[in-house]
């Protein structure tokens, strides 16, 4: 479906939830992270959403992070329209946080999936890459490209971790305007994100991953400062891609803090 130049998919029904990817990739890959875990689940409204300029959104008028708040309050306004939980990774957690700055009274649950701190390449107390599993019988099968790709930022590197790379976040990467991405989008907003008016106190799930060597995990820590009512978990033998490295950590991670908030 479309709204505007947003691309979007509704499965399952109850409380709206709104899904925000990262920079670069897709509702696809957000959709291989939280089906499992939503399918488990009773109750939930899940809007999986592209970005402009990835999946299959175009880029439109959008130049920088203050358009795409935009966008996102017109969506939540005319598509939802009604109050959500908002889920936001990486950049996609940056928009979440700008998103409940600007307008809190929207949102009734939070999570926070690596979420970038700062924007830019590889800004604030990142960790440098660190491989904690590798394959090299089944790295050795890979072409020089999907070696390179898939050896770029994740840190458990076997042919499961690859399975699903290969599935969610291939198709997705291909997918986005790089152009666009590149040479035209400015990530950062106007305005200081987390700089509230008052303390969140809207329940917060904060996923970080020890391994972490695009956004690191330190930096996440001190959210708890801003949103008192959150949860704070630090992931080992993971990375950026956390959600397809520890799969299983993530799903009952998730699932068992929506069972409790």
């Amino acid at each position: 479906m479309k709204y505007d130049i947003i691309n979007y998919e509704v499965i399952g029904e109850g409380m709206p939830v709104l899904i925000i990817h990262g920079w670069g990739i897709s509702s696809l890959t957000m959709k291989g992270a939280f089906e499992p875990v939503f399918t488990m689940l009773e109750g939930y409204k899940r809007f999986y959403i592209d970005l402009p300029g990835m999946g299959n959104s175009k880029r439109g008028d959008v130049r920088n992070s203050d358009d795409m708040l935009e966008l996102l309050h017109e969506f939540a306004v005319n598509v939802i329209r009604d109050e959500f939980m908002i889920i936001g990774q990486s950049y996609g957690g940056l928009l979440t946080r700008g998103f409940v700055n600007r307008y809190p009274e929207m949102i009734k649950k939070i999570i926070l999936l690596v979420p970038c701190m700062i924007p830019g390449v590889r800004q604030g107390q990142v960790e440098p890459l660190t491989v904690v599993e590798r394959d090299d019988d089944f790295l050795a099968t890979l072409s020089k490209e999907q070696y390179d790709s898939f050896t770029q930022m994740n840190v458990v590197l076997t042919k499961e971790v690859w399975d699903r790379y290969e599935k969610y976040l291939i198709p997705a990467l291909n997918s986005a305007d790089w152009d666009f991405l590149n040479n035209v989008l400015e990530g950062s907003f106007s305005f200081d994100v987390d700089d509230l008016k008052d303390p969140c106190q809207i329940p917060t799930l904060i996923i970080a991953a020890k391994q972490d060597c695009e956004v690191g995990y330190k930096d996440q820590f001190d959210l708890m400062s801003i949103y008192k009512n959150s949860t704070y978990c630090a992931v080992d033998k993971a990375g950026h891609n956390l959600q397809i490295e520890q799969p299983i950590v993530f799903e009952n991670l998730v699932r068992s803090w929506l069972n409790t908030h």
